[in-house]
């Protein structure tokens, strides 16, 4: 069985002690296929540089809605010449976040846009990034419509998932679909067509059932592809085998 972690943040500091460990557990697991996510410059680089030192490690370099304040022409030159690395993937994780609103929401919006023409100009798909941002962030996507990439960590009704199918983004769970008080996310992941449904860690955050409240990592992925199989009456080989197929649709992998 191979599976791909569609987003993971290596690149974090709780990783810094046990890498290579987490890789191999990874792999041993079945997760051969990792995409290490840049929020900010720092962190873009640093993806860059792991991806250097694992097979099936590729980067996505962005600057995440909290660090749009930090987007100026000069860092978004430097993205660009980041993303020319030959382990870059995509442009991400970029988007809107008024949940916690740590840049201001016209700067997030200008920054999302300004990567947004980074990556049709790069002909690279995008993480997109919205949290309680549903409305400001499909008017946005429809400016770039189609485009190629995936709504992370998606939180949102069907009718909004259903919007960003059309407009050809693939749709991204997590480990969420495996808490006890889950049950409208469920929900909307068995509506959401399996050919339209990648998987992610989103680590170390989100950690699913039974890890939930401690690290996430890689390795974990399998709790979230048997809790999607069991929500699509399919076996855990078979949602491996189309997840998989559709992140490396989604990638060029």
């Amino acid at each position: 069985m191979e599976l791909i972690d569609t987003h993971c943040h290596l690149n974090d500091e709780q990783f810094a002690d046990d890498l290579p460990q987490v890789v191999q557990r990874a792999v041993s697991a079945g997760v051969t296929g990792l995409i290490n996510i840049g929020y900010d410059l720092d962190s873009s680089r640093e993806a860059i540089e792991q991806a250097g030192l694992y097979p099936g490690l590729k980067a996505a370099v962005g600057i995440h809605p909290h660090d749009a304040v930090t987007a100026t022409e000069a860092a978004l030159e430097e993205l660009a010449q980041l993303a020319a690395a030959e382990s870059v993937v995509a442009i991400g994780e970029i988007g809107l976040d008024y949940y916690y609103d740590n840049s201001p929401r016209e700067v997030q919006r200008l920054a999302f846009r300004k990567q947004l023409e980074l990556a049709k100009k790069l002909c690279l798909p995008v993480v997109i990034h919205s949290r309680d941002a549903a409305q400001d962030t499909l008017e946005i996507l429809k400016e770039f419509a189609p485009l190629r990439g995936i709504m992370h960590c998606f939180s949102g009704s069907f009718e909004t998932a259903q919007i960003c199918i059309d407009m050809g983004l693939y749709i991204a769970f997590g480990g969420a679909i495996t808490f006890k008080n889950a049950n409208r996310l469920r929900g909307v992941a068995a509506k959401v067509p399996l050919e339209r449904i990648v998987l992610e860690t989103d680590c170390p955050y989100l950690s699913p059932e039974p890890y939930r409240g401690r690290r996430n990592e890689p390795a974990y992925l399998v709790y979230t592809l048997a809790k999607l199989a069991e929500l699509k009456g399919i076996s855990e080989a078979e949602a491996a085998e189309i997840t998989t197929a559709n992140a490396k649709a989604v990638f060029g992998l």
